[in-house]
């Protein structure tokens, strides 16, 4: 079975465009789990344009599956990921001016750097994984620079017209075929919804999606736990 991790940064978007304090993201963490979501992905940008700290730290405390903290290499947010000790770390790019990350992180710069990260991280028990562009290179690199899984960045396949799908699909097959052949767990996220999982969901040796941005908006109509149940019935049909 396809684990689903929700990603929950959104809620705590809407509770930043009125600076108050709610919907709590912690209630969102909740009730994704009633809904049967195997983890709870947030993502820490150094700008805390949505999770903030006090996120974090409840979210460790009360989040009883899997929680998978996005990050990015910024020496503030390490320490912070060394202290909570989440189960999960998923190094990301992050720009500033961005929206939403927009792609896969490039292991080839500050390689040394990435991989003295990665290796804290593992010296305190967290599993670590690399969200990356499907590139062979960037699969080869993320088993050289020690990460225990990778998460290929859908994003192409998530916003390609219909005959181009197809092979943005490839590029994912082949990438997890590679990762197996490294050892390398295999996730994949980003502009995954109700309409285009399924395929992703059925690529050999899947094992996790994160989705964030579907489960959100369905939730504003029918609730969160019955949109993470429609999501996993979706990925495991």
């Amino acid at each position: 079975m396809v684990e689903l991790g929700v990603n929950i940064d959104h809620v705590a978007t809407l509770r930043q465009a009125r600076r108050t304090y709610e919907p709590d993201p912690v209630w969102a963490a909740a009730e994704a789990e009633l809904g049967g979501a195997d983890g709870i992905t947030v993502h820490l940008r150094e700008d805390r344009r949505h999770i903030n700290d006090r996120d974090v730290e409840v979210l460790r405390e009360s989040v009883q599956c899997k929680l998978n903290l996005e990050m990015s290499i910024v020496p503030e947010i390490v320490e912070i990921v060394i202290g909570t000790k989440p189960d999960q770390a998923t190094v990301v790019p992050e720009r500033r001016e961005e929206i939403t990350t927009e792609g896969g992180l490039d292991l080839s710069h500050d390689r040394d750097r990435i991989a003295a990260v990665v290796g804290r991280l593992k010296s305190v028990g967290v599993f670590t994984s690399a969200f990356i562009d499907p590139e062979e290179k960037q699969v080869n690199l993320a088993g050289e620079l020690g990460f225990d899984a990778i998460e290929l960045h859908t994003g192409e396949y998530a916003n390609a017209c219909e005959r181009e799908a197809g092979k943005q699909l490839g590029r994912l097959v082949r990438a997890g075929a590679l990762a197996a052949q490294r050892g390398l767990r295999l996730h994949a996220g980003h502009g995954l919804n109700y309409r285009n999982v399924g395929p992703v969901a059925a690529i050999a040796g899947m094992r996790e999606l994160n989705i964030g941005h579907a489960i959100v908006s369905r939730a504003v109509f029918i609730g969160l736990r019955e949109a993470v149940r429609e999501m996993k019935q979706l990925m495991n049909k």
